[in-house]
């Protein structure tokens, strides 16, 4: 399984253009919050000393949970070209286990999402400095490393599921498309979430991944949110965390951090194992 784990990371890194469009949803969020989307939610913030700070934090807090999910993705465009090439039943036919065969394809997508999640959160750390922001500690940076593993796994077997009914490139190229156009909305990265209709909020709230951005927002925006939020009444930041998905509310229920990590651990349970049982049905 490893041995096929890696011939499937070399293929990959090895296509430019897959690693290229595996990373298209984030080049286009960094464009229209470079472009536009900042100064916008800055002026919005004109009252907030550390507006434009606040806001590069929020905006690279759900870059990195986007990544994992484009970019695993991507990943997976191996397996569909196995299929359309009919190399898979070369595969079939030989020693290797199918179990090693469909473990390979999984590993390799999870440590290409893990990579490129680490690669945009380095990038999004950069950014951060660059524009007069602090460094995270090593405690947080050690958190988003911890949170982009747990979403990497959930993105992992929610893409798998769907390109396992993927049988052609260009029902894997459109799938790809639109879901690196919708992730910015579903992870509440193109417009705050507590801007959005009360049904299209529930959606949001319940999309697994927004689970991971609202994690690493609580980590990333920690200190800029102290300072922002400063000998301010409590109401405020709350309905500031609210209105940006810094945190999430049912009614009066807020989830807590422990209810999105398990949210996040149950989908990806829950999608591996609709998985293994549309690929096994296929298989018969």
């Amino acid at each position: 399984m490893i041995s096929f784990a890696k011939r499937n990371l070399k293929l990959f890194f090895k296509d430019k253009s897959a690693v290229f469009f595996s990373l298209l949803g984030v080049f286009i969020i960094i464009g229209l919050y470079a472009l536009f989307l900042g100064d916008v939610w800055t002026k919005s913030l004109k009252e907030i000393s550390n507006a434009r700070e606040l806001m590069d934090c929020w905006i690279m807090a759900g870059l990195v949970a986007a990544t994992s999910v484009t970019t695993t993705m991507g990943a997976f465009g191996t397996m569909v070209e196995d299929k359309v090439k009919k190399i898979s039943k070369d595969f079939s036919s030989s020693p290797l286990k199918r179990s090693s065969i469909a473990g390979g394809y999984v590993v390799s997508a999870y440590v290409i999402g893990v990579i490129m999640s680490v690669v945009a959160l380095v990038l999004a750390q950069i950014y951060l400095v660059a524009s007069g922001g602090a460094m995270l500690s090593l405690v947080a940076i050690v958190k988003c490393l911890g949170i982009i593993l747990l979403a990497t796994i959930t993105s992992t077997s929610i893409v798998l599921f769907i390109v396992s009914f993927f049988n052609s490139t260009n029902a894997f190229a459109t799938a790809s498309t639109v879901i690196g156009t919708l992730i910015g909305f579903l992870t509440g990265i193109y417009i705050p979430v507590g801007s959005l209709p009360d049904a299209v909020q529930t959606f949001v709230k319940i999309f697994p991944i927004s689970h991971a951005a609202v994690l690493l927002r609580q980590v990333i925006m920690k200190d800029q949110l102290k300072i922002a939020f400063k000998g301010v009444p409590a109401k405020y930041l709350t309905e500031f965390n609210e209105m940006m998905g810094v945190t999430f509310k049912f009614g009066d229920y807020e989830v807590t951090t422990f209810v999105s990590i398990a949210i996040l651990i149950g989908t990806a349970a829950l999608f591996f194992t609709l998985s293994v049982l549309n690929i096994s049905r296929k298989n018969r």
